[in-house]
């Protein structure tokens, strides 16, 4: 009898007679759609740290329970710690304004959202700042979710990781990964979807967080914010910082006089405060005052009554 692991049939790229013939079987036997779960609740607390959370892309969960994380071991590298799939003490990107940045961005022109608003839209909107790009490069579907420049230990660095640097990685659990995921069609989504059918049992929809190279159906990022509020439809942000001759703005509601993580901010990238992903959200979660959870999908500060719109807009 030939034994062939499940999610090798299943994500195997040569027409082979025995995977397919499994292949089959299993959708046979799994009759229609109604097997994928669809948008289920997170397994994650979103509590206390981002490794609480779905950007823990080691998929175990800083306190333990959860996901198990070797069920994705096949589709990426566990580096075993949580801030490298994205930061990087050594060897960091220095073509991206940044923090220790660990991913390749790749040279990429986005369609912008001012490609279909052509009537309201008032602002010059450019291609999306670092405080966008940071996220795409993940978000966009272009790399796999582990293709880190820098993994740990000594060595192991590729300005451009490929599949062949990534397959150098071996995982704690002893599976190697054979295939690298995108969060793309087919790839994460091939599962992580509410139409991916018997293959989908158990995995959450993302599809929601499959971003594109296409930035038109989204809220505008690179778009400049105004200067003033002459037509009465904005709020002019009270805090200013300046770094590198870049003025950040940033709207200052406990008047401290610092730019918190919970408020909202508009990043120059060089045409002056813009509105980029980073401006609503914070990737390493924000939780409200005197709360430990935090707010949904990374927002800075929580949508009710939709205060987050409501922070730069005056309706």
């Amino acid at each position: 009898m030939i034994r062939i692991p499940l999610y090798r049939a299943l994500f195997c790229t040569a027409v082979c007679r025995p995977c397919w013939s499994i292949v089959a079987l299993l959708l046979a036997l799994a009759g229609n759609p109604a097997f994928a779960d669809g948008d289920l609740t997170t397994k994650f607390s979103n509590q206390n740290s981002v490794g609480n959370t779905r950007h823990n892309l080691t998929q175990r969960q800083a306190s333990g329970g959860g996901p198990v994380g070797v069920i994705m071991d096949p589709y990426r590298n566990d580096y075993g710690q949580i801030c490298v799939y994205c930061h990087t003490p050594h060897n960091a990107n220095a073509a991206v304004s940044a923090p220790l940045w660990n991913r390749n961005i790749p040279n990429t022109t986005y369609r912008t959202y001012d490609q279909v608003d052509t009537n309201t839209l008032t602002q010059t909107v450019y291609q999306p700042g670092a405080a966008s790009l940071t996220c795409l490069s993940c978000h966009d579907g272009q790399q796999a979710v582990d293709a880190v420049m820098k993994m740990p230990g000594p060595g192991r660095y590729s300005a451009t990781p490929d599949n062949a640097f990534l397959n150098t990685w071996r995982n704690p659990s002893g599976t190697g990964p054979f295939t690298h995921m995108r969060l793309a069609q087919g790839e994460c989504l091939a599962c992580h979807s509410s139409t991916a059918g018997f293959l989908g049992a158990g995995a959450t929809d993302f599809s929601v967080f499959v971003i594109g190279t296409d930035l038109t159906n989204d809220h505008p990022v690179g778009v400049t914010f105004p200067t003033s509020d002459a037509g009465g439809d904005w709020k002019m942000p009270g805090g200013s910082k300046t770094t590198n001759g870049l003025v950040t703005k940033y709207f200052d509601e406990n008047n401290n006089g610092r730019m918190d993580k919970g408020e909202i901010r508009l990043y120059d990238s060089g045409h002056g405060p813009s509105v980029e992903c980073a401006s609503c959200h914070d990737p390493h979660g924000v939780a409200p005052n005197g709360s430990s959870t935090f707010n949904p999908t990374f927002l800075r500060k929580s949508n009710t009554a939709s205060a987050v719109c409501l922070t730069c807009h005056t309706k």
